[in-house]
């Protein structure tokens, strides 16, 4: 079997046949999909194109009716939330998940810690652990937040918060991102500065990247997959897709 650690051809993630059934209604139906460390892999679709049921799948938070996940050589299928997690499975959500009463760096801190646990280290204060806190600035550097490491989260702005949560997300220490929607509300400036963490991010992690801004999308995936309906009727390089007539019909529109 191929090393994911080693070669570059084995998707790191990868989903095989993964279907998601609420009662008669099939929100994802046998999705087979790689993601890659290097790339970032855009999901397109409509709402309702079964996007978010996608992402919740593969980081434990719902399970799958059918199919399988694997990671790093593993069957993750059954493992639960957490477990993923811990394992390096990291996500971000459509709605902003910070503590906007704390600091900057407390938000870092606090996912560093559950990534980090020293329940033996019962003499220690938790907001002085240094290794919690040397991961924490870590994290904030790399998602360009140092300078606003004191503030109080709320009082960043739209586009900060967002790169705050993928900072707390990088707290954990994730081989894999999960990013659900992190350009939307952002200005043209605020989506720059992500694009360009996304851009450095992707070197060393695999990025799933579920996004309605199209203009972005096509700038910073290195494949597209677009789904319809719960299924996937396209996962190209952003060229072939943008030329797929199937996908202009159904997502896209004449205009691309």
């Amino acid at each position: 079997m191929r090393d994911p650690k080693t070669d570059a051809t084995e998707p790191l993630l990868r989903s095989n046949l993964l279907t998601r059934r609420f009662g008669g209604l099939t929100a994802v139906n046998g999705v087979t999909l790689g993601f890659h460390v290097g790339e970032v892999h855009a999901v397109i679709g409509t709402n309702g194109a079964g996007k978010s049921t996608l992402i919740n799948m593969l980081s434990g938070e719902m399970p799958a009716t059918s199919g399988s996940i694997h990671f790093d050589g593993h069957d993750i299928t059954d493992w639960p939330q957490p477990q993923r997690a811990r394992a390096g499975l990291g996500r971000s959500y459509q709605r902003t998940t910070i503590f906007p009463e704390f600091s900057v760096l407390e938000n870092c801190r606090l996912c560093a810690q559950a990534a980090l646990p020293r329940a033996w280290a019962v003499w220690e204060s938790a907001q002085h652990c240094e290794a919690s806190l040397a991961t924490a600035r870590e994290a904030l550097e790399r998602a360009g937040l140092s300078d606003d490491a004191q503030r109080s989260a709320g009082t960043l702005s739209h586009g900060g918060k967002r790169q705050l949560e993928i900072a707390m997300c990088l707290a954990t220490k994730p081989r894999v991102l999960l990013l659900d929607e992190p350009l939307a509300g952002m200005g043209a400036e605020e989506t720059e500065r992500m694009l360009a963490l996304l851009g450095a991010l992707k070197q060393s992690h695999a990025v799933l990247l579920v996004e309605h801004d199209m203009d972005a999308v096509f700038r910073i995936a290195d494949r597209i997959t677009v789904m319809v309906n719960g299924e996937v009727i396209a996962s190209d390089a952003p060229a072939a897709i943008r030329a797929n007539r199937d996908v202009q019909t159904a997502y896209l529109g004449e205009g691309h």
